[in-house]
């Protein structure tokens, strides 16, 4: 018989892979953490960890078991919620992965979903595209946001249109007008996140489009660096506008739009592939569309 305690162990193991670590989050000793790891094993009849002096990982049936662990974990949620939403007490916790370049848009639409649901719990990830994609398809988180044009069409609407803008030290741009060509753009020294970025692969394509090359001095994983960067006045970069909106207020920076040419790309609401759709889901989609 499958119990979901056991199942919860195994789900924190992935999320920590330590086994002191994953036991403290469950409430019990390492020890006996490890004993009913191995329970479960021989219920199984199959080996789940690798294990040597550490936690190693999963073995190849550990990790189906892992994928199933999270479906049902996540059903027995919705069953909790379905529960308290009949008293209109939806708590819980909601897990979303966010494309860096949509975490200003995601933080408002967490605050005003507080705000109708304040026992509700709510963590933000930022994380790669590809990465939202593979922890939806495991069931690791219950919702992303994400370009539209690399998620499922089957689990995704669009909710708005990304566009971009320069941001510079003053200093750097003194002989630009009102707005800032693409090509102009690249003869500066740029900050932009990281080439396993979903965005920095659509900038690459827009620099690769009017065949010109940029000048990349530094590269990061998050906006918080890049705009450290630019901050300190030793380069620009290129983001879209909501991000500018949010983070840079500096007198001693300039915005400026880019054209030729002028880019968009949407963003939207992708959700992992679960009927009934969870309701904290649900309240998740009422924030959205307050916010937009």
């Amino acid at each position: 018989m499958i119990e979901l305690r056991d199942l919860r162990l195994l789900v924190a193991l992935s999320r920590h892979r330590n086994f002191s670590r994953a036991a403290a989050e469950c409430g019990i000793s390492q020890p006996a953490f490890s004993i009913r790891i191995r329970k479960m094993e021989d219920g199984y009849a199959l080996p789940l960890v690798r294990r040597g002096n550490t936690f190693m990982g999963f073995t190849r049936e550990g990790e189906i078991v892992l994928r199933w662990a999270r479906k049902l974990l996540a059903d027995a949620e919705g069953l909790q919620q379905e529960i308290d939403g009949l008293s209109r007490n939806l708590s819980g916790r909601l897990t979303l992965g966010v494309i860096p370049t949509a975490m200003p848009f995601a933080a408002r639409v967490s605050s005003m979903l507080r705000l109708a649901h304040p026992n509700l719990s709510i963590e933000l990830n930022s994380l790669s595209t590809r990465l939202i994609e593979m922890r939806l398809q495991d069931f690791s988180i219950d919702a992303g946001i994400m370009y539209v044009r690399d998620a499922d069409p089957e689990t995704t609407v669009s909710l708005y249109e990304e566009g971009y803008v320069l941001i510079a030290p003053q200093s750097l741009v003194e002989r630009f007008g009102p707005e800032v060509t693409w090509s102009d753009a690249a003869s500066l020294p740029l900050c932009l996140l990281t080439r396993d970025m979903r965005n920095r692969e659509l900038i690459d394509a827009v620099f690769a489009s009017i065949s010109t090359v940029p000048t990349v001095v530094m590269e990061a994983t998050g906006f918080t660096a890049v705009l450290a960067q630019v901050a300190s006045g030793h380069a620009a970069t290129i983001a879209p506008r909501a991000v500018a909106d949010t983070f840079v207020t500096l007198g001693t920076t300039r915005q400026f739009p880019l054209i030729e040419p002028v880019v968009t790309h949407a963003v939207g609401l992708s959700v992992k592939n679960q009927t009934p759709v969870l309701p904290m889901v649900q309240a998740l989609r009422r924030a959205i569309r307050a916010a937009l």
